[in-house]
């Protein structure tokens, strides 16, 4: 590994535009009213919606490698590292709560999973894996994960049912939650970022690791791309020809949905690479910076704004509904006018990301 580098613009913009498209999926201006796209797969499948996440955790794999190959290279104290690894997570966890428990702060009823629960798990064992592991190491790890949750969802028999299955609510990763799930679950009986399911997440993160290794390797930078799109290409040919036996499921985040969507993202941070980095053509990127400056603080503050812009009620009708309502009556198609709802609500988000970034205040939960 060559010397750490400086930061990447085209990494920081990718940042920050996934998380503006995730917060412009998770708010449609009307649920009733939405494109196909911008709908998660309900369940085997892969749409635009269903990349989000995975590329954000991948993300989170090439911001450590980064991070971390600095405070190694700057030789300091692994135990130092750990502390702030550890806390870290803790805060992501601890915020992840505090918006499951919003608004009505009923912890009798609550969920212990979400978005930012499993990029806590995710950072925090792809963090401290990154201190004590070769990338090499690293791969193996990836590989034996996702071998080994294929084999024990395709060859262990789902417990009561006494035969494989891999449907909603029926299959390993859901009895398992069943039994060791504490609180509610997103869909009753079975959760998306359930128990075993965090393993591949974090599977996606090594992968990210390993391209930020090899953004920081003494490759030239076009020999960084060569790879990074080559790997992209490879992985994305392996997740398909896998999903042939292991289907793309996000909620289960199948070994085939790690590779496949780890290759899309490979393709895509090599290709802004290229663009951004080397070519030096960073016109666009800046409201992907600003947003990704801040990432994880303007998620929250999203869900915290939601409560304004999707729970205030002009009658019995939400203020979105109403919107949504009244571009629709001035001529606007329904999917279009919740679409416009949606970026106008992301847009509103860009407003304390903006501030914070030219105040040059970068929250690290």
């Amino acid at each position: 590994m060559g010397k750490p580098a400086g930061r990447l613009v085209s990494l920081d913009a990718l940042r920050g535009f996934t998380i503006a498209a995730m917060i412009t999926v998770n708010f449609p201006g009307h649920p009733d009213f939405v494109y196909a796209p911008l709908h998660h797969t309900r369940w085997n499948g892969l749409s635009f919606t269903d990349l989000i996440a995975p590329i954000f955790l991948f993300v989170i794999g090439v911001s450590i490698a980064f991070a971390y190959s600095r405070r190694l290279a700057e030789k300091s104290p692994k135990a130092e590292l750990h502390r702030k690894i550890i806390i870290r997570a803790v805060k992501i966890f601890a915020v992840g709560m505090f918006l499951n428990l919003l608004p009505a702060f009923d912890i009798s009823d609550v969920r212990w999973t979400g978005t930012l629960h499993r990029i806590a798990f995710v950072f925090l064992f792809c963090g401290l894996l990154f201190l004590h592991t070769t990338w090499r190491q690293q791969a193996w790890i990836a590989a034996i994960i996702l071998v080994g949750y294929w084999l024990a969802m395709t060859l262990i028999p789902t417990p009561g049912v006494g035969e494989v299955m891999l449907e909603p609510g029926v299959n390993l990763a859901a009895w398992v939650d069943q039994q060791w799930l504490p609180g509610k679950m997103w869909q009753g009986t079975w959760d998306p970022e359930g128990i075993l399911s965090t393993f591949p997440a974090t599977a996606t993160g090594i992968t990210g690791m390993l391209a930020g290794r090899l953004l920081l390797s003494r490759f030239t930078p076009h020999e960084k791309v060569n790879f990074l799109m080559t790997a992209g290409v490879l992985s994305s040919l392996l997740g398909y020809a896998w999903s042939l036996a292991f289907p793309l499921n996000e909620n289960l985040w199948t070994s085939s949905f790690v590779l496949l969507t780890s290759g899309f993202a490979a393709l895509l941070l090599g290709a802004l690479y290229f663009v951004v980095d080397i070519l030096g053509r960073q016109r666009g990127t800046g409201v992907g910076v600003i947003f990704g400056a801040n990432a994880i603080t303007v998620y929250v503050l999203a869900d915290i704004f939601a409560l304004v812009f999707y729970g205030t009620l002009f009658g019995e009708v939400p203020l979105n509904e109403q919107a949504v309502g009244a571009l629709i009556d001035w001529g606007l198609a329904p999917k279009l006018a919740s679409m416009l709802y949606a970026l106008a609500f992301t847009a509103i988000n860009f407003i304390p990301a903006y501030a914070l970034y030219k105040k040059k205040i970068f929250i690290k939960l």
